[in-house]
């Protein structure tokens, strides 16, 4: 009887790992609409690459790369949660909440957001001087970040 439930436990366990693999794209028709709205709506590359991170068999996250080397990820509902472009460019202002885009010109002149990251606690920005800052949900500065 032990036997059993041991073997039973590794197929188990083989079968979820199994599931939880995660699968590949090369364009925007692997991703919910909302992601594609947004990267219709916001950016000129094109999509390069979709990763579909799946964590027991469900869709988790999806993460994709522009052919310009933008990297954004969405939620499984297509919300994005993270946008990082190269030095030379900003991520697009329809992304950034008025409230950041007024702060970062004010106290950091000349400066781009080339990061930001969404959470429920509110955006970790990272400017083009490598400065990092944090503001809560609704836009307001907290502190800058290590």
């Amino acid at each position: 009887m032990k036997k059993l439930l041991i073997a039973c436990a590794m197929i188990l366990g083989i079968a979820g790992f199994a599931c939880a693999r995660d699968s590949y794209a090369h364009d925007a028709s692997a991703l919910p609409k909302a992601a594609q709205t947004t990267i219709a709506n916001n950016f000129k590359s094109k999509v390069s690459l979709v990763k579909i991170d799946k964590d027991w068999g469900r869709i988790s996250e999806y993460e994709v790369i522009l052919t310009d080397g933008t990297e954004i990820s969405f939620d499984k509902d297509g919300n994005w949660d993270n946008v990082e472009v190269n030095n030379t460019k900003s991520v697009p202002a329809a992304l950034v909440p008025k409230s950041i885009r007024a702060y970062v010109a004010k106290q950091q002149p000349g400066q781009r957001i080339v990061g930001i990251d969404r959470d429920r606690k509110g955006y970790d920005v990272e400017l083009s001087n490598g400065i990092d800052l944090k503001f809560d949900k609704a836009g307001n500065f907290l502190r800058y970040d290590d």
